[in-house]
């Protein structure tokens, strides 16, 4: 069965389909959760939000375990994971929500805080989790997120101890999407991502001092993520520049590796990049499904057919496309 998205006659528009759900969605009720805090080999540690299918807060047996990871500055607040929190309830599925370093409202401990290409701090995460007999089924990555979880997964191969995933806007070439969102409209979410980020850096200077990072007086002039990434991102995660970063953290490049069943959802019209850095039909081995939408925007995919009636066709397919191995 061939899956197509398509966009509804009042949200043709990528940039409505960008931002309807952080203006205009209102968000499922956060069920319940529970924060588990993992310590990492280094010393810093990563916030996990659990929801539980059980009263007494354990897993429950034969319910199949989701882990969300959110985008650049998301977390459990995010549109995109509180939606598909609420279709994963409606699934029994036990869901367990990893915010990256910095993100989980706590600054993280160390001078180094998180990348599109932290594929080993997912991997710690994963262990962890199973070391405390919990085993993950399904991952989800979003936007950033996907481009981690889809590098985790080339990098592993056959190793991944999980049944099935799937990535959403993923910004598959990273230097092409830095390019992309300096331009016209979508500098405004270039502007509105930097603005936190330089935010994060000027505490982080105030805590490390500058040998690393910037001058304080310098981070304001911070405007593109091509100088942020060269100035802040690549010199604290151990990256020659901001170009030798986005080579080795780019994910389109380990998506041929990838041996999990893999669901990748990208809008050829988001305004985070252009449609040339999704991949060739050659470079998307057989357990991958690469659905390349005319139109969605970036994690958007608003559907309906009215406004007041809008629906999300992520929560439809996503946990459609999960199920199929929910037996294996």
């Amino acid at each position: 069965m061939q899956h197509k998205f398509i966009a509804p006659w009042w949200a043709k528009s990528r940039h409505l389909q960008t931002i309807w759900s952080s203006l205009f969605r209102r968000l499922p009720a956060l069920p319940p959760m529970r924060r588990k805090r993992i310590e990492l080999d280094d010393g810093d540690f990563i916030d996990v939000d659990c929801l539980l299918r059980t009263d007494d807060s354990q897993l429950k047996i034969n319910s199949p375990s989701l882990l969300l990871l959110h985008g650049l500055e998301g977390s459990i607040d995010s549109p995109y994971i509180r939606g598909m929190l609420e279709a994963a309830q409606k699934q029994d599925w036990q869901v367990f929500v990893m915010h990256f370093r910095s993100c989980s409202g706590e600054p993280n401990r160390l001078q180094r805080s998180y990348n599109s290409g932290v594929s080993d701090d997912l991997d710690e995460v994963v262990k962890k989790l199973l070391q405390q007999g919990i085993n993950i089924d399904y991952i989800v990555g979003y936007s950033l997120g996907g481009n981690v979880l889809l590098k985790w997964l080339g990098e592993q191969k056959d190793k991944a101890p999980i049944k099935a995933a799937a990535a959403v806007s993923v910004p598959l070439m990273l230097d092409v999407c830095a390019t992309e969102i300096h331009k016209g409209f979508s500098r405004l979410y270039e502007f509105a991502l930097l603005f936190t980020l330089r935010r994060k850096t000027r505490q982080k200077i105030k805590q490390f001092g500058s040998e690393l990072l910037p001058e304080a007086s310098f981070v304001t002039k911070l405007n593109s993520f091509w100088m942020f990434d060269n100035h802040v991102t690549a010199p604290v995660h151990g990256y020659k520049n901001a170009e030798d970063y986005y080579q080795k953290a780019s994910a389109r490049q380990f998506v041929k590796h990838i041996q999990v069943p893999t669901l990748i959802i990208q809008a050829k019209d988001d305004p985070f990049m252009n449609h040339s850095v999704i991949p060739d039909c050659h470079e998307t081995p057989n357990n991958v499904i690469l659905e390349a939408n005319e139109n969605g925007g970036h994690v958007g995919f608003v559907d309906g057919n009215w406004p007041w009636q809008a629906e999300y066709y992520l929560e439809r397919r996503i946990p459609e496309f999960l199920s199929q191995f929910n037996e294996q």
